[in-house]
């Protein structure tokens, strides 16, 4: 019996979700080396790439709760990784920003794990290359 369309289009999403997480999980092993708990970078992450935000904007897309996101970020101040400032707009709300050590710290995490993935990539024979350009492609045009 032949797969309908949202069979195939189901299996590939499963594997794509698979895939991608792998692929995250085998990259993140290159964060070990800055010494700084993932949970902790994934935080500093997005102040850094995503710029300064409220705790609860960044405990929303942290999906955790408040209580730990103000854990994360006290363990980020001692570091010297965030700074925490009066938001200008509303005195009492408290704005977080990556400072520029945690802005080095995630760029050079940024640059091993894309030296990891050129190192893989380069085993690949060139036709399976131009495959991941173009599904990069793709996958890029759905965001």
């Amino acid at each position: 019996m032949a797969k309908t369309r949202d069979d195939r289009l189901s299996a590939l999403a499963s594997e794509l979700n698979s895939v991608s997480v792998h692929l995250v999980r085998r990259l993140r092993r290159s964060d070990r080396a800055l010494g700084i708990a993932p949970a902790r970078l994934s935080a500093l992450s997005v102040l850094v790439f995503g710029g300064p935000c409220s705790l609860r904007a960044l405990a929303d897309a942290e999906q955790v709760a408040g209580p730990t996101m103000s854990k994360i970020v006290a363990a980020l101040e001692a570091d010297g990784l965030v700074d925490r400032a009066s938001d200008p707009s509303d005195g009492r709300a408290v704005v977080l920003a990556a400072t520029a050590r945690g802005r080095r710290i995630m760029a050079r995490g940024r640059d091993q794990r894309i030296d990891r993935l050129v190192a893989e990539l380069r085993t690949l024979p060139a036709s399976d290359v131009a495959t991941l350009e173009r599904a990069a492609q793709i996958l890029r045009s759905m965001e």
